[in-house]
């Protein structure tokens, strides 16, 4: 569910880039875990005891209510579950966690603040499954480029220059049922 792309000697950290609706653990060798945002959210989770640690990467907090769309990997409740859950089968406990979370940069003047609503979801949903926030760095009107070391919960978050991230867009899935579309 990541693409990962091997970088370096080995005594350098692999380098993992996390995209929009992906999430990857580690913990087992060095790993240094990267993503650029704009209005999405990485959480970056951490258990210091185990020395494993994940990112997820969302686009959207969580379905309209009553839209009918199922949380698929655009959206942050299905990812961070995932996250909790793949944490846990690595060797991680749930009440040792710690967060940090990035991003939810309002990029468009004059459109939904989208970034603001996935930064509030993030921290209560953090906060509903008892998860400490120890870092955030969320909001202002910029994109952020960050790494994070999922074996020490270290991470580094950068500005990126406007112009410089390609703009966010949701990923194509195909429609249930083979749902046809019309070009014109």
């Amino acid at each position: 569910m990541v693409l990962a792309a091997a970088v370096g000697s080995p005594e350098e950290p692999r380098r993992i880039t996390v995209m929009q609706g992906q999430v990857h653990v580690g913990g087992d060798r060095p790993e240094i875990l990267t993503t650029i945002l704009g209005s999405c959210i990485a959480c970056c989770l951490y258990d210091p005891v185990a020395r494993v640690g994940g990112m997820n990467h969302f686009l959207l907090a969580e379905p309209a209510a009553g839209s009918g769309t199922v949380a698929d990997q655009n959206y942050g409740v299905y990812l961070m579950e995932l996250l909790i859950n793949q944490m846990m089968t690595g060797g991680g406990v749930k009440s040792r966690m710690k967060a940090h979370i990035y991003g939810g940069g309002n990029m468009h003047a004059g459109m939904t603040r989208i970034g603001d609503v996935n930064a509030r979801f993030a921290r209560s949903f953090l906060a509903a499954e008892g998860i400490p926030l120890v870092r955030e760095e969320t909001g202002g009107e910029w994109a952020r480029r960050v790494e994070f070391d999922p074996m020490l919960g270290r991470t580094r978050c950068r500005i990126v220059a406007p112009g410089a991230v390609p703009a966010e867009r949701a990923v194509a899935r195909p429609m249930p049922g083979g749902g046809e579309v019309e070009l014109f």
